[in-house]
């Protein structure tokens, strides 16, 4: 098993379960990748570690990426011919690693604007990157993929916000948006759940629900076969909104998922539609 395979089986993650539904090739390629945005993930949220060593690591996955690898391990030999064969630009690989990069130290967002720059290099950037995996070069996908990226990882800032907080005292909501429902910092960091919260939190969820809506109308027809994995994602993350906002987003008290039956629902049901797309 490739050390690609190992990290993306440990990961368990619902990209991961997505995966499963590309042919053999794509879906290998699929898991190098999966792998490289996991590892740099990791190298900037591993607090046991210090901050120049976390810096050290991503600035020697950028230098690799741009200038080549003194003596590649056996990840960076993957991710290296992953991009050859699927042709994708470095430019995207090491927006994803400064998105990371980002994460070393906290930091708050004043307005949306703001925080699009970062959900673009954090998720836009790997939806670039996953379309030309799974099989659409032309440039047809791009805007599907900049829109989906900014729900999913919307929907990720919206059930993470207690998550983050212990992570470094991560804050991802904008501050002007606390500032609209009246909730401050500092009520944020005390955890309080009250009606000015939740309102905050339908908010943030419905610029989610106009990604996701967009993501939609962006698809091409044709395309619908190849994104099947994407829209596996769209669909299990919509369903993650759904059922944080039906339970008035009582994210301080538990992490929200989705039950494997439910996802398995999800990927058979665009297995049957994949297939019925076959000629």
């Amino acid at each position: 098993m490739t050390e690609a395979s190992v990290i993306t089986r440990q990961a368990k993650s619902n990209l991961a379960f997505a995966l499963h539904i590309l042919p053999k090739e794509r879906r290998d390629d699929a898991v190098v990748f999966y792998a490289f945005c996991r590892v740099v993930d990791d190298l900037a949220d591993d607090l046991e570690r210090s901050l120049e060593h976390r810096e050290a690591g991503l600035e020697a996955w950028r230098r690799g990426l741009e200038e080549g690898f003194d003596q590649p391990n056996e990840l960076q030999r993957e991710v290296l011919a992953m991009q050859q064969r699927r042709g994708i630009p470095t430019e995207l690989l090491v927006a994803i690693i400064d998105g990371c990069r980002m994460d070393l130290r906290p930091q708050r967002f004043r307005t949306w604007e703001e925080l699009s720059g970062y959900t673009w290099k954090v998720a836009c950037s790997v939806g670039l990157v996953a379309v030309r995996i799974f099989g659409s070069d032309d440039g047809t996908c791009e805007d599907y993929a900049v829109a989906l990226g900014h729900a999913l990882q919307l929907t990720n800032i919206i059930r993470d916000v207690s998550e983050d907080l212990a992570n470094g005292s991560r804050i991802y909501l904008p501050l002007d948006d606390l500032e609209r429902f009246d909730y401050s910092e500092e009520e944020l960091v005390g955890k309080v759940h009250d009606e000015r919260f939740v309102r905050l939190m339908e908010f943030e969820a419905g610029r989610a629900d106009q990604f996701y809506r967009e993501a939609g109308l962006r698809l091409p027809e044709e395309a619908r076969k190849v994104m099947v994995p994407a829209e596996i994602m769209r669909e299990i993350y919509g369903a993650l909104l759904d059922k944080m906002r039906e339970d008035r987003f009582q994210v301080f008290d538990r992490r929200y998922r989705l039950s494997k039956a439910r996802k398995m629902a999800i990927f058979s049901k665009h297995l049957v539609l994949r297939n019925s797309h076959t000629p």
